[in-house]
């Protein structure tokens, strides 16, 4: 069976086509393409409350182009959700009912507890029986969810985000809300509270960790790597970081999020293990599909 994801995020869209293998009780998913395009409706939107005519006509080609990679893949399902952009757009049902006429593919949007529980989905494999705090820095909104067993007993979706332009007394009020809510949940007294960070930021900072294979890094290393990136500018984390340009501006300030987020959690360590959305969006259709339910049987992270 083959299977495609599609994450319309407010930084970029990405498409997943993945392989799934059956045996008995065990289900492995091989990836067999992994497609990043910044296409950053959250500039629109965040700005101007819509999604303007050239990205709306550059986002009709790019689902177009989808299609046909799903097409040529001969894909059985796929899976397309938009997240916080598509959500606050003024004219997000428009531009989703005119690529489902235009290109024939369907546009979920989905709220952020939906969010949530998909992004739940992506690091179940990773879970043991412990506390954890899963923060997911998106392009709009961070969702931070609390599991304890393999189990989301809490989550909030924040209006603050790598791409969403904030004055310095806004951001501030979303880190006082963030911290409040924090503080408020059962999670408040817990001790040995261990980060799971998913998102194109983490991850990348997570790369130039230079780990061999421990997926972990401390809390002061997240903060080294924060402060060794600023020294940087934004011409010199494209030409000696290797960043594209969509990540090395907005990675500093998403850096900064994951850190507050920890701090208040008083976690010593996060876990990055290079997964988001669009695996969730494949465990949950291969569950629509098969009528199976993954909690319930072994399965791997991607091959």
């Amino acid at each position: 069976m083959k299977l495609a994801s599609i994450d319309i995020g407010s930084n970029a869209i990405r498409l997943q086509v993945v392989k799934v293998y059956e045996d008995e009780d065990l289900v492995s998913f091989k990836n067999l393409q992994l497609l990043r395009f910044p296409l950053r409706l959250g500039h629109d939107v965040f700005s101007q409350g819509e999604i303007s005519q050239p990205t709306k006509e550059k986002f009709i080609k790019l689902m177009s182009a989808f299609k046909h990679l799903i097409d040529l893949y001969e894909v059985e399902d796929y899976y397309a959700v938009a997240t916080s952009a598509m959500r606050e757009a003024r004219n997000g049902k428009e531009v989703s009912d005119h690529i489902k006429k235009e290109v024939g593919m369907k546009i979920n949007v989905i709220t952020g507890k939906k969010e949530a529980s998909i992004l739940n989905k992506a690091i179940k494999p990773t879970l043991k029986n412990r506390k954890y705090v899963h923060i997911d820095v998106g392009g709009g909104s961070t969702e931070l969810n609390l599991l304890e067993g393999g189990q989301l007993l809490q989550s909030r979706s924040f209006k603050i985000g790598s791409v969403r332009q904030l004055t310095a007394k806004e951001r501030a009020e979303v880190f006082a809300d963030m911290k409040e809510w924090i503080h408020s949940t059962s999670f408040q007294k817990s001790k040995n509270i261990v980060g799971i960070g998913t998102g194109g930021n983490i991850n990348r900072l997570y790369g130039l960790a230079n780990k061999a294979s421990n997926m972990a890094i401390s809390f002061a290393e997240l903060k080294a790597l924060r402060a060794y990136v600023s020294e940087f500018t934004y011409e010199q984390r494209m030409s000696i970081l290797k960043m594209n340009p969509d990540r090395a501006d907005v990675i500093v300030p998403a850096s900064e999020i994951y850190l507050r987020v920890l701090k208040e959690m008083r976690s010593d360590q996060i876990l990055v293990p290079k997964v988001g959305l669009k695996d969730g969006l494949i465990y949950e259709l291969y569950e629509q599909r098969t009528h199976k339910n993954l909690d319930k049987i072994e399965y791997l992270g991607y091959l």
